[in-house]
């Protein structure tokens, strides 16, 4: 292969186009070409929003490099990096011219010639800017090499090779195949070669066994496909990932094996050890027993001692004690004395600091200035004298004391100042306080006086003052200074003595100190030793116990090892079965895993030559996983069932991610609920969801991405493919490189049901189907219907089986603590009390446990005893649930999920009648359950679906109680008639017979056939009975089963089927299933919540809306109160719908979304509001949503998650009489009856116009015999119709009969009308019910239903039960014969899509392929070797000697038929060249092809061809008679004796020109004439010539009448003659005023039973009874059938 891509690259412009499944390894091999051929690889990155202009960045850096610097670069493509079709237009270009438009701006482009200029010259061209272009541009095609991997699987490339031919024409292509046998095995083995831990002898075996696991999976997955419809791939890629994840399991499995052996091993070594060590023990206690006797004795001598010294100590102590209490009575009095000395002292403080403030007012300038007086004031001079006197050294007063002597003193005025400071206030002498007495007294020697003289004097009077007042304080206080002074050392004295005493204290203390000590030692080191002999008893008790306790242990552990050896020698094969199992088995569902594990591969392991070494009964789950995980899982909510245990082993062992297929969100929520906090949870396309990937790949969390859709982001395809860069370090997203941490893990989760994921994506991922199963799910509902039933029994029952859970994750706990404790335990481990402690807790746990297990295994027996009796009921709602899930095959809308099926499931369970009898209440609640689940169902339903699924129910149920036969019921709905058999009796066609002999084939029905020939007057008359499901079986066959009588009708009377499987529904499961009547809106309201929004599924001429604006008036939800939202969905009205939503979540309020199906792309964010709105919004609110379904299951846009979570409602006009007279009768109430003063008139018109509106409504049923055009009558139509009735009745004497019917059937009904037959039919109906005669006496509406007299309004609903007549077309004036054709489809279609819902078990065909083209290609060119040439017209008109009217037509004719054969010989031969190869396949020639091969006539064709309802085979035959015709009419232009007037592509033309022919020959005016039709009595053979005038015409059949030849006029048609041929009809024309149209019906002609648009021509044909008959009959004429 890659030398084949090598030769690609190596060739001129050679680019390639790799076809095959993603994981062939087509990018790796592409990459190894490009490295040998040593050209660069360049991708493209896709990033979020990376769009075209990227790309032609990318692609514009690509041709500079290739055409500028000369580089040669290979550009790979893939799938998923196609993000865009349109990328394609540019790779289109590049491939076909080199030339992509707009790829450089003009400035680039100068530049990119200039640069090539240099070498344009150098290779002797002209330097013009198109040379230098045109060298760049091939020197690019030269160098860039354009390599695109695409993939086969779906129709993706057939449609891109077709939109962009180049990625065909101009490349090489090279398909890349699935890998042989050869190529499985021998990479395999190469890849084995490296793995050391299996045999050689083996690796051949093993490799072949992975090979073949890989192509049986292969051919299994072929069968899932056309079984189940689901899709599995593997690719080259899985293969390898098979191998990686074997080599990896079985090291991994190879350790674990080695590290339990070793660890049991390790148990068992220390058992061994623990008797040996006992005697060793047992001597040591001896020893240590004399050692102990030794310590105690001088413990004892050593406590006498320090008793003797204790006892000096606190004599000592009491002496002391005395002593302190002296010292303290001392202490307390002297600060007593203290005390009173300060406070006397304060007293004196005054003094003080005024004389001090005296002194600060004196400073060396005042003092100067004082001294300065020549002769001061008195007052001055008696302060200066004062001072003096104080001052007196030694009390000698000076006798000088004038101011002279004062000057003298205060010479030196700093000398005086401070002699001033340092004055000895404290001892005055007592001759100066005397002498100064005098100066006190004097009344001016104040200083607030002499201030006035002198401030310095004013100074020094202050301080005379205030030192004298100071000295007579302070000698107040002296004595008691002096106490206080003697006290003090007092007290000292005392302290000496008291610390003398405390000294010798200390000394005693410490002495008795180190005696303790010593005691203490001796005491510890005895009851050391006394532990120490203690310890030795322990330990050989515990020895003793180890060795007993594990006695048991030790023979299970022996056995363990053994079993563990063994398995070492099987683990190559072991791990070869379990990787097979991880690796292919996720997706496929039970039946097929089985099938793959037990039927395939297992057997071929013994097989093999050289056999792999494996365990013979190997389950895969005992090797992956052991009890205790699968009960954790339990526990954590896994489903019990054995699937769920498998796909949560799964997922947890595989390497590739997990993708689970989760519709019913079982797995999610086990996931959700497994790993917690943990979980980081993201959807695609959520704001910020790369930012949590990047952040959880550097931090290695654990990743779920929930709801993903089939494609994935490819900006995340790299993290898929575990595609790691700079050796597993870092990942790439985008253009960004994000740190990656191994322990990193992501699980993908889709609830879609059945996914078709690519197949590179199942090859990067381990898809797991969590589908829920049907036993799983019948475990899950029993569970619930106990729970409800009998809580005590089934909450015993989930404690004992978490009790049971919990009691094996316990033991497994303890028995590893146990090893592990034991194996890490070093040399002397018999000292861990705690082990052996723990040992016998686990010896004891294990046999309470085992204890428990037993008590629990026979309550066990008991509850599920009890349990028992309700399974049926569990086995019917799971038996229901998978049929109702299984209906989104019919339609894509029917959508449901488990969650909503569970609600219904347990209101069923509550609404059951309660009975004291238990298989009473059984039946209650099965029945109970089934209608619930039934109703809830069928409200969602198409009409037309609701039968089918009703009956699916029926049968399924039947099976289930094995009351019928699936032989029987496969013959019912597959119907194998037997084919070239011919009937022999007229009643039964060929086909009726080929199935009665099929079942006379059966046992059952041995002689059916013989009975019918021997009786056929009796079969004939069942067969041909209006009703014959309804009449009893001729002979012994009315005794058979129900079922078996529906087999025999299927064959004599498929038509009646879909009324006999009712009658069957009816008798098998009770009326109410069969029931027409639907749910009123108020009901299933109460069923919705915030969380179930309500769906519509909209269907023309009904408004459902108006129930909910009803509902909502009742409940005060009105958009005049706010709280009503009406958002019509369309363009630009999405962000109306969200802001609605948002605030209606939050207020409580409604909304209804119309029309969702019109804004495609918001659906998703749509759903995501929903779901976001569904849990924490105001409890009142509701959503309700209206779409109309999609026209095919292709176009189907709704996304499932709003499907199943909504309750969804069909509101259809209702199908039949009975419950469409009901439906139009419900819009009115008594109140409505009462309103009209002429009651009897207007409850009569009112009725007759309800019945009129069921009948025109339901007659669309009949297809075209019914309606020419389907029109959408409505209800509305009717309410208005009784309106006007009521104004008009209110407004006239008489009743204006013309007036009304004029209203309604030209008005109010006629106005939907656009086809004229249509409207005489609607009038029609209205002149037969709405006349007089209504008033008079018994008046028939249809035949059997007279019109109801007078009634209140339930009477006349009771009426409509009573004596509406059962469902036939008699009801609509229409024969039974009507409903022939569209019964049989009805029931083909019933059986059809029943047999698409049996579960499917067929074994894959073979041959599929080639038969396709093969088919077509035969066919093809039989069809051009019948065509003949086209017609001469130039010869032909030669030919004609007069152009009469016939010979007009006849070259109108052969131009035409020109047309349509030279398209159809250019198609064809178009298509043959197609299909030989030598012309590219078109979409107009695949059409073609498909259109041959379904047997369909083709589009381009039809539009050039006449109308026609024929498959192609049938079209053809006909296109040949034709042609015969016109040749053999233009071999002479002579008319032929009778026309084949359906041969014509315009009909008309040819009875123009009869009408022309005659006006010529009698020149009439032409606009005067008219056709006139007689019927003959003879067929074609008996004409041998054409009439003289006007025309011979054959070949018309009449449907919903037919002709009496003998009586000549139109009759009652026969049972089952749908349309019978009509005799040659005679046409001329006559003038119109001649004409007599008495007792005729004027009769349409059409071209097909399409009607409608094919009408030709009004024949007016004879008769006796009424036209209207006739009208309501809708009779015609017919060109083809």
């Amino acid at each position: 292969m890659t030398c084949r891509i090598n030769r690609i690259l190596e060739s001129p412009r050679g680019n390639a186009l790799l076809v095959g499944v993603g994981g062939s390894g087509k990018q790796s091999l592409t990459r190894l070409a490009a490295f040998i051929s040593s050209l660069e690889l360049f991708q493209i990155t896709l990033r979020k929003g990376y769009g075209i202009p990227d790309l032609k960045a990318d692609l514009a850096n690509l041709y500079l490099k290739a055409g500028v610097k000369n580089i040669g670069i290979v550009f790979l493509m893939t799938d998923a990096q196609v993000a865009d079709e349109q990328f394609l237009v540019l790779v289109n270009d590049f491939l076909a011219s080199g030339e992509i438009p707009d790829l450089f701006p003009d400035d680039e482009v100068e530049n990119i010639i200039n640069s090539v200029r240099n070498e344009v010259k150098g290779r002797g061209l002209v330097d013009s800017r198109e040379t230098c272009w045109k060298f760049f541009i091939e020197r690019v095609r030269r160098q860039l090499k354009v390599v695109l991997c695409f993939s086969p699987v779906g129709s993706k490339l057939r449609v891109r090779s077709r939109r962009f031919p180049a990625i065909v024409s101009c490349t090489a292509i090279d398909w890349f195949q699935e890998w042989p046998q050869e190529a499985l095995e021998s990479v395999s083995l190469r890849f084995l070669q490296e793995t050391e831990t299996v045999e050689d002898s083996v690796k051949d075996s093993i490799s072949k066994f992975m090979a073949y696991v890989h192509t049986s999976v292969n051919e299994i997955s072929r069968l899932y496909l056309s079984n189940e419809r689901r899709y599995n791939y593997t690719t080259p890629k899985s293969f390898l990932e098979q191998i990686k994840l074997y080599q990896n399991l079985l090291l991994k499995k190879g350790k674990d094996l080695k590290a339990k052996m070793e660890r049991l091993e390790n148990g068992l070594e220390k058992l061994k050890s623990t008797s040996a060590q006992v005697d060793e023990l047992k001597a040591r206690l001896a020893a240590q027993e004399v050692e102990l006797k030794q310590k105690n004795e001088d413990a004892d001598k050593l406590i006498r001692v320090v008793g003797v010294e204790t006892e000096k100590v606190s004599r000592e102590k009491a002496i002391a004690d005395e002593e302190e209490q002296k010292v303290a009575l001392i202490t307390q009095e002297v600060e007593q004395k203290q005390k009173d000395c300060e406070e006397d002292l304060a007293k004196a403080e005054p003094a003080l600091e005024a004389a001090q403030a005296a002194l600060n007012t004196l400073n060396k300038k005042n003092l100067t200035e004082l001294r300065s007086f020549g002769s001061p004031p008195s007052a001055v001079s008696n302060v200066t004298a004062a001072v003096m006197v104080l001052m007196a050294p030694g009390g000698k007063i000076p006798k000088d004391r004038s101011w002279k002597a004062a000057k003298a003193a205060m010479a030196r005025v700093d000398g005086f100042l401070d002699s001033l400071i340092k004055f000895d206030k404290e001892n005055i002498h007592e001759n100066c306080l005397k002498a100064l007495q005098p100066y006190l007294q004097d009344p001016k020697f104040k200083p607030e006086f002499v201030t006035t003289k002198s401030l310095a004097a004013a100074g020094l009077c202050s301080w005379v003052v205030n030192m004298v007042r100071f000295h007579a304080v302070f000698c107040e206080v002296q004595p008691k200074r002096q106490a206080l002074s003697r006290a003090n050392t007092e007290l000292a004295a005392a302290q000496d003595k008291l610390a003398s005493i405390k000294a010798k204290i200390a000394r005693l203390n410490e002495n008795l100190r180190k005696l303790t000590a010593k005691f203490e030692k001796a005491t510890s080191d005895k009851l050391k030793c006394q532990q120490e002999a203690e310890a030795t008893a322990c330990t050989i008790a515990l020895a003793n116990r180890l060795v007993g306790g594990l006695a048991s242990e030790n023979v299970r552990w022996a056995e363990a090892v053994k079993n563990f050896k063994q398995q070492q020698s099987t683990l190559c094969g072991d791990v070869l079965l379990i990787t097979a199992f991880i690796s292919y088995l996720g997706y496929f569902t039970k039946k097929y895993r089985q099938e793959l594990l037990d039927g395939i591969w297992k057997p071929y392991l013994h097989q093999l030559k050289v056999p792999i070494p494996v365990t013979p009964s190997l389950d895969p789950l005992t090797m992956l996983t052991d009890d205790a995980d699968v009960a954790a899982w339990q526990n954590e909510g896994l489903p019990a069932d054995r699937m769920s245990t498998e796909n949560a082993t799964i997922l947890t062992n595989c390497e590739r991610w997990p993708l689970m297929v989760d519709p019913q969100l079982q797995g999610i929520k086990w996931i959700k609920t497994k790993y917690g906090e943990d979980l980081r949870v993201i959807r695609i396309g959520q704001k910020g969801y790369l930012d949590t990937m990047e952040r959880a790949l550097a931090a290695g969390e654990l990743v779920l991405i929930e709801n993903l859709e089939e494609s994935m982001d490819p900006v995340l395809g790299p993290l898929l493919g575990r595609e790691t860069i700079k050796k597993g370090r870092y990942i790439k997203i985008g253009d960004k490189e994000c740190d990656f941490n191994p322990a990193f893990r992501l699980i993908l989760h889709t609830k879609l049901a059945n996914p078709h994921f690519q197949p590179e994506l199942q090859a990067q991922c381990t898809l797991i189907n969590f589908t829920v199963t049907r036993d799983g799910l019948e475990d899950q509902l029993l569970a619930a219907v106990v729970n409800m039933e009998r809580p005590d029994l089934e909450e015993l029952k989930s404690n004992l089986t978490k009790q049971q859970n919990g009691f094996k994750i316990t033991l497994k706990t303890l028995e590893d603590n146990l090893l592990s404790r034991l194996s890490s335990a070093s040399g002397n481990f018999l000292g861990d009390t705690a082990l052996v402690e723990n040992l016998e807790i686990t010896k004891q746990t294990a046999a309470e446990i085992e204890e428990k297990v037993q008590e629990s295994k026979v309550t066990e027996t008991k509850i599920n005893e009890a349990r028992e009796h309700y399974r049926p009921a569990a086995a019917r709602a799971s038996l229901l649930y998978f049929i109702m899930s299984d209906l989104h095959a019919i339609h894509p809308m029917y959508q449901f999920s488990l969650k909503a099926f569970s609600v219904v499931f347990h209101k069923a369970i509550e609404r059951a009648p309660p009975d004291e009898s238990l298989p009473q209440r059984l039946l209650n609640l099965i029945d109970s359950i089934t209608f619930s689940v039934f109703q809830y169902t069928t409200r969602g339903l198409f009409e037309c679906d609701k039968l089918t699924y009703t009956a699916q129910v029926t049968f399924q149920i039947l099976l289930m109680s094995k009351e019928i036969n699936i032989v029987e019921l496969d013959f019912l709905l597959r119907y194998p008639a037997q084919t070239r058999v011919t009937s022999p009796v007229e009643f039964l066609s060929n086909h009726s017979w080929g199935g009665i002999k099929a079942l006379s084939s059966m046992e059952e029905f041995r002689n059916l056939d013989r009975d019918i020939e021997g009786s056929a007057k009796r079969w004939k008359k069942f067969v041909e009975s209006e009703c014959p499901e309804k009449e009893k079986f001729p002979q012994e066959w009315k005794n058979k089963s129900a079922l078996q009588r529906l087999c025999i009708l299927r064959a004599v009377r498929p038509d009646r089927m879909s009324y006999a499987v009712r009658d069957f529904v009816e008798e098998k499961l009770g009326s109410k299933y069969v029931a027409g009547r639907s749910l009123d809106f108020a009901t299933t309201f109460e069923e919705s919540g915030p969380a179930t929004p309500v769906f519509f599924i909209l269907s023309p001429g009904v408004d459902p809306l108006k129930d909910v604006e009803k509902q909502g008036k009742k409940l005060g939800y009105t958009f005049n109160n706010r709280n009503f939202h009406n958002v019509s969905l369309g363009q630009g009205q999405e962000v109306v719908a969200e802001q609605a939503l948002d605030l209606a979540a939050k207020e409580g309020h409604w909304v209804i979304l119309q029309n969702i199906h019109l804004v495609a792309k918001w659906l998703s964010s749509l759903e995501k509001k929903l779901e976001q709105h569904s849990e924490g919004s105001h409890q009142d609110f509701r959503v309700f949503i209206s779409a109309e379904p999609a026209p095919s299951p292709e176009s189907h846009i709704i996304p499932q998650g709003i499907l199943e979570n909504s309750i969804k409602i069909t509101s259809e006009a209702p199908t039949g009489m009975h419950a469409n007279l009901h439906k139009a009768l419900d819009n009115f109430n008594q109140d409505t009856l009462e309103m009209c003063t002429r009651e009897n008139e207007f409850k009569s018109i009112l009725f007759a116009l309800c019945y009129f509106h069921a009948a025109v409504a339901e007659r669309r049923k009949f297809g075209p015999q019914g309606w020419n055009r389907s029109y959408p009558f409505n209800t509305g139509d009717l309410t208005i119709s009784v309106n006007v009735l009521y104004n008009y009745l209110e407004a006239s004497t008489k009743v204006p009969y013309d007036d009304l019917r004029y209203l309604f059937g030209e008005i109010m009904y006629g106005g939907h009308i656009t086809d004229d037959w249509d409207r005489r039919l609607c009038k029609t109906y209205l002149e037969e019910f709405i006349k007089p005669e209504m008033l008079e006496g018994e008046f028939l509406l249809a035949p059997g239903f007279p019109l109801p007299g007078n009634l209140d309004y339930n009477g006349y609903h009771q009426y409509i039960d009573d004596a509406l007549p059962p469902e036939s077309p008699y009801l609509y004036g229409l024969h039974p014969n009507a409903e022939i054709g569209f019964l049989t489809q009805t029931s083909e279609k019933l059986f059809r899509t029943m047999l698409e819902m049996q579960p499917r078990d067929t074994s894959v065909g073979e041959g599929g392929v080639g038969t396709r083209d093969e088919t077509v290609k035969a066919l093809l060119e039989e069809m051009l070797e019948k065509l003949m040439d086209e017609f001469n017209i130039t010869e032909l008109m030669a030919k004609v000697e007069e152009r009469t009217p016939y010979a007009v037509v006849a070259f109108q004719e052969c131009e035409r038929m020109n047309i349509l054969t030279s398209e159809i010989k250019r198609s064809l031969k178009e298509l043959d060249l197609g299909l030989k190869g030598e012309l590219t396949m078109t979409s107009d020639m695949e059409n073609l092809q498909n259109a041959l091969f379904l047997d369909t006539v083709p589009e381009s064709w039809i539009k050039r061809a006449y109308p026609s309802t024929a498959s192609l085979g049938t079209w053809f035959a006909d296109l040949l008679t034709r042609i015969k015709e016109l040749e053999a009419w233009t071999g002479d232009f002579s008319l032929p004796s009778t026309v084949w007037l359906a041969g014509f592509f315009n009909p008309q033309s040819f009875l123009t020109a009869i009408m022309q022919s005659t006006a010529r020959k009698n020149k009439w005016p032409l606009d005067k004439m008219t056709l006139q039709c007689d019927v003959t009595k003879k067929n074609r053979e008996d004409f041998a010539s054409p009439p003289r005038e006007g025309a011979y015409v054959h070949g018309l059949f009449m449907e919903g009448a037919r002709w009496d030849a003998q009586a000549g006029i139109i009759a009652e048609a026969r049972l089952k003659e749908l349309t019978p041929a009509m005799p040659v009809i005679f046409i001329k024309a006559i003038p119109a005023d001649k004409q007599d149209i008495r007792s005729t019906y004027r009769c349409p002609v059409y071209k097909t039973r399409q009607r409608g648009p094919t009408y030709v021509w009004t024949f007016n044909l004879k008769t006796r009874e009424n036209p209207s008959k006739w009208v309501l009959a809708g009779v015609a004429l017919l060109l083809q059938i």
